[in-house]
């Protein structure tokens, strides 16, 4: 399919062919809810923690005598039942990742990538390139362009300048072509693609 290609000026820099099997895929929301609960799940830090027996302070002799006091017996203040005892079953510290295969993960980005074209969101820029870190210069082109709520992708290496300018700016996120993924791709409104990016991403992904 072709797609054509702005420069940050906005002005037309050429046309682009976007292979159908990265950018022409049916949207299947099962595959990004999958791709999204996998990313979530490992960013989260699982750091809740209750404390068990052996962690409470306290003595270990009876809290009372065994008999005759008429109450039930115990062997320790930090048992389950007492003020200030342990938590039974409590949540420990853990990691909440899960898998999900290569195959899915794949297919998943690429369906992102499908569901902004198809919503016709998507916007190849010929580079992400500046003149130098300037984000008054740089943020005067992006109101121009109507850019709010905005993912850039570049290629491998990105662009120092336009990093440093870029990163002042709210609402516009930049990544490299490696670091693209399903989260950041549905989490902004607009998706924009260098033409390097393009063609990494197809090289990748085909």
């Amino acid at each position: 399919m072709k797609c054509k290609i702005i420069d940050l000026d906005n002005k037309a820099a050429g046309d682009l062919d976007l292979a159908e099997a990265v950018f022409g895929l049916e949207v299947r929301r099962d595959l990004l809810a999958r791709a999204v609960n996998y990313q979530l799940a490992k960013r989260q830090r699982g750091t809740h923690k209750t404390k068990g027996r052996s962690e409470i302070s306290g003595s270990n002799r009876k809290p009372f005598k065994q008999k005759g006091t008429g109450r039930a017996r115990q062997g320790t203040s930090r048992a389950a039942q007492m003020r200030g005892g342990q938590t039974t079953f409590g949540p420990q510290v853990r990691s909440h990742a899960h898998d999900l295969t290569k195959k899915v993960r794949k297919l998943a980005l690429k369906t992102a990538l499908s569901a902004k074209q198809k919503e016709g969101k998507l916007i190849i820029l010929s580079e992400a390139k500046a003149s130098g870190p300037k984000t008054k210069d740089l943020a005067a082109k992006i109101q121009v362009l109507g850019w709010q709520s905005t993912l850039i992708i570049g290629g491998t290496e990105l662009d120092r300048n336009f990093t440093l300018a870029l990163r002042n700016i709210p609402g516009i996120d930049l990544l490299p072509q490696q670091g693209a993924n399903v989260y950041d791709i549905l989490s902004r409104d607009t998706l924009v693609l260098t033409r390097e990016a393009v063609d990494q991403l197809q090289e990748r992904l085909q």
